[in-house]
Parts: structure tokens; C-alpha cells; sequence
């Protein structure tokens, strides 16, 4: 029997992962654990950036009616999804990069040297390269949400087998280590598969896994390539070793 495999990232990415993931063939279930909520923001002019620096669609999704003063304008994004919102919202997307935004800004013109970073209220530091400034609008935020009462079930049923868990971000990481000591929820049946190794490090940090794996490319397909993998060769009583 295969372990089942736990999506927690936010809708719409839950729902998409969660296709994704049956048409690969996983026993896959999606928790959405964060909610986003539009937040107040000061929209700057047009004149005062080159260009906008995206993380998420949600930035898009929630950004509101000051976006409309921006159509037209280049746009950096971080994955597919988060440029076709990009481009629904009218911007011109000029590069679609993986693995973060710091390695978005490796590849910024040398015409677009003031960006306006548009993000979560929860969002990882950025070092802009030489020359490179930053504008940075909190445009919402992601609300973590208590656990639902079917995962903490299954994750308090030990006649289940061991689950895989789909960690998308460091505070889902964090929230689900948090979320196991409220609920005294052991999680030596869980095996965390992290997008990347900052959540990885923050997995680790925290400690008490079954295991913690890192997928070899920090993307959703990344992350769903590295479940089947697991779910192929793991035995249900021991999910694998950690990463070195």
C-alpha cells in the first residue's frame, strides 16, 4: 500500500497540485492551510520603478485596483503560474525564472535598475545585485490556519501507514511543526519532501521526521516528481533516510 500523500499549500495551488498529483497515480489529499487576505497597500506611481519583481500570483490575485496603473509594464516572475496572472493582469512578463526570486535578479536588464517587489507580508529577504534597488508594497498576507480535523485524524491514526507530506514553503514548515505540538502529534510517520533547501534547513532545524527529502527542482513538478519516487520505493514502516 502506498503512503498517502498531504497537500498543504493554498488554494488554487492545492487544487492543481492535488490533479497533478492523482494523474501521476498518488493517494493524494489536499489540506489547504493558509488562507490569503488582501492587504492595505500604497501603490507607488509608475515613474518611480523600471519594472515589477512577482513571487506569486497571490501578489496579483489580491493586488486590487491599483494593478491597472501598471499594465504594460515589464514584469519579473518566479514559475509559470505567476506569469500567466502576470499577463492576465495586463504586464509585460520578460523573464520566468525558477528557484526564487534572488535568482530572478541575477538576470535583471541593465535598463531596469529600480524594481518595485510586490509580496506577501511573510517573504524572504532579497539582496539586490550592485546598482539594483528595491521598492518593496506588501499587497497581502497568507493566514495560517489550524489544522482541519480529518488531517489531524490521519495523522493520529496508527494503523495508517506512514504519509508524505508536500512542504511548498518554509512557513509551511514551520506551521506544520507548530500545528504537531499543538495537537501532540508525533511526526516520526511523516516524511517532509521540501521544495527547496531553505525549507529543508528549516524541516531539520525543527527535527523529529521520519524523514527530510529536497526536490532537485524547486517547482511543484519538482516537488510532485520527488513524492512518486518515494512512494515507489519506500516501505510503509521505515520512509527512507534523510538527506545528507
Amino acid at each position: 500500500m502506498r503512503p498517502p500523500v498531504l497537500i498543504l499549500r493554498p488554494e488554487p495551488g492545492a487544487t492543481t497540485t492535488h490533479a497533478a498529483a492523482l494523474a501521476l497515480g498518488l493517494e493524494a489529499a489536499a489540506f489547504p492551510l493558509f488562507a490569503a487576505t488582501p492587504g492595505d497597500w500604497d501603490a507607488p506611481a509608475p515613474g518611480e520603478f523600471d519594472a515589477i519583481l512577482l513571487g506569486s500570483a497571490n501578489a496579483l490575485r489580491h493586488g486590487g485596483a491599483a494593478l491597472g496603473a501598471y499594465a504594460g509594464l515589464p514584469a519579473y516572475c518566479v514559475g509559470a503560474v505567476t506569469a500567466d496572472a502576470a499577463c492576465a493582469a495586463g504586464l509585460d512578463v520578460i523573464s520566468v525564472g525558477e528557484g526564487g526570486l534572488q535568482a530572478v535578479l541575477a538576470a535583471v536588464a541593465p535598463a531596469h535598475r529600480r524594481l518595485l517587489r510586490l509580496s506577501g507580508r511573510d517573504r524572504v529577504a532579497l539582496a539586490p545585485p550592485a546598482g539594483v534597488s528595491l521598492i518593496e508594497r506588501t499587497v497581502y498576507a497568507s493566514i495560517a490556519q489550524p489544522f482541519p480535523v480529518e488531517l489531524s485524524r490521519l495523522l493520529l491514526t496508527r494503523a495508517l501507514p506512514d504519509v508524505v507530506m508536500l512542504l511548498h514553503s518554509g512557513e509551511a514548515a514551520r506551521h506544520v511543526i507548530a500545528e504537531c505540538a499543538r495537537l501532540h502529534i508525533g511526526r516520526e510517520r511523516i516524511t517532509a519532501v521540501a521544495i527547496g533547501p531553505r525549507v529543508a534547513a528549516i524541516c531539520d532545524a525543527g527535527g523529529g521526521w521520519a524523514a527530510v527529502h529536497t526536490a532537485d527542482r524547486p517547482s511543484d513538478a519538482g516537488v510532485l516528481a520527488l513524492a512518486v519516487q518515494l512512494c515507489q520505493s519506500i516501505d510503509c514502516n521505515k520512509m527512507g533516510r534523510p538527506n545528507a
